[in-house]
């Protein structure tokens, strides 16, 4: 009995290690989906003109006359579709090795029927993101749903790898400074989605001004206006001038923000062993993600440059959350305890 469930954890820690990278892929492949104006390729959900293949121009001209076929859009739309897809099959996975664990003290259960929760709302949002037709609020929380994904991966696979060693200890509890820096982080994040589904990316020309100003014009109740219609579609947005930079701005405004609060944890835990070297990873990350945002902007976001400030974004929301879990748990002593193991309380049916 105890080499079974010894053998299912294993795969588990390797399993959930698997989903955080094929995560971080699925939301590159939709970054890409985004930038190359492929979001609509498909104008219907979960099919492609009807079909779970791209069809020939002749049946999608019968489907959806109103909506010409671009081979190459639909399947940029419908791959994207598929991986995701397979995304859903390995937390499914996760869930269902997990079930004999559940009862078994110092598993995280809890955080397997979050992510399982999680997948099925994403898969929601992302047929919404179709029919809606690219509505800039489901866009941004689609995003967002990728990024709990991801998050949720990586916390599990770290809470598994604990498990087998000292399961018993306690973190330490989240103080002010984390949560700041946490939230910071979570609002810059969702800010880069709506700059990115109100193609706001470019508005401001240059750097460190904006169009030749340091506060040009602004109209942030547009740029902001949560209930507001898209029209047929919002490819390409619908914002005038003025709202598009407004939400640039908010974005360059919120990294300072981002930036202070991150360089705030590392000066606080710069001496603090286990520690320094995560918060000096973050910092290196949240640097190196500034200036692809600032290249982006002058060399008017290239296709490969705009994917990198995607990947960075990608790194520093896990770098965050290594940062976080060496300051919850290896600062405690978590893995200076004698080892134990999981299973030493397992409760059988």
């Amino acid at each position: 009995m105890y080499d079974i469930y010894e053998r299912r954890l294993k795969w588990l820690v390797r399993l959930t290690l698997i989903g955080t990278l094929f995560t971080a892929a699925v939301m590159l492949v939709g970054a890409w989906t985004r930038l190359v104006d492929a979001g609509l390729g498909c104008p219907d959900w979960p099919g492609c003109y009807g079909k779970l293949l791209v069809p020939d121009n002749d049946h999608a001209t019968l489907r959806h006359p109103d909506v010409p076929l671009e081979p190459f859009k639909a399947w940029v739309e419908m791959i994207h579709r598929y991986i995701a897809s397979l995304l859903g099959l390995v937390v499914l996975s996760v869930v269902a090795l997990g079930w004999p664990l559940r009862k078994t003290s110092g598993y995280p259960w809890g955080i397997s029927l979050t992510l399982l929760a999680v997948i099925i709302v994403q898969g929601a949002f992302g047929a919404f993101t179709v029919t809606l037709r690219l509505w800039p609020q489901v866009v941004t929380l689609h995003l967002l749903g990728g990024l709990s994904v991801l998050l949720l991966f990586f916390w599990l696979h770290l809470r598994l790898r604990r498990a087998q060693r000292s399961p018993t200890i306690e973190p330490r509890r989240t103080n002010f400074l984390w949560a700041m820096a946490a939230c910071l982080l979570i609002g810059q994040l969702a800010l880069g989605g709506w700059v990115s589904s109100n193609y706001a990316g470019i508005a401001c020309q240059g750097f460190p001004t904006c169009n030749g100003q340091w506060w040009p014009e602004l109209d942030l109740s547009e740029g902001f206006h949560l209930t507001q219609t898209v029209g047929p579609n919002y490819l390409h947005g619908q914002l005038h001038a003025d709202a598009r930079t407004a939400i640039h701005m908010v974005h360059r405004l919120g990294a300072i923000l981002l930036g202070v609060g991150i360089l705030a944890l590392w000066l606080r835990y710069r001496h603090a062993q286990h520690i320094a070297k995560p918060l000096t990873l973050v910092v290196s990350l949240y640097a190196l993600q500034a200036l692809l945002g600032i290249a982006n902007v002058v060399l008017w976001l290239p296709l490969w440059l705009a994917l990198l400030h995607t990947a960075g974004a990608i790194a520093l929301s896990m770098g965050f959350i290594w940062a976080w879990w060496c300051w919850r748990y290896h600062e405690a002593g978590v893995y200076s305890a004698p080892p134990r193991t999981i299973y030493s309380n397992v409760i059988v049916d």
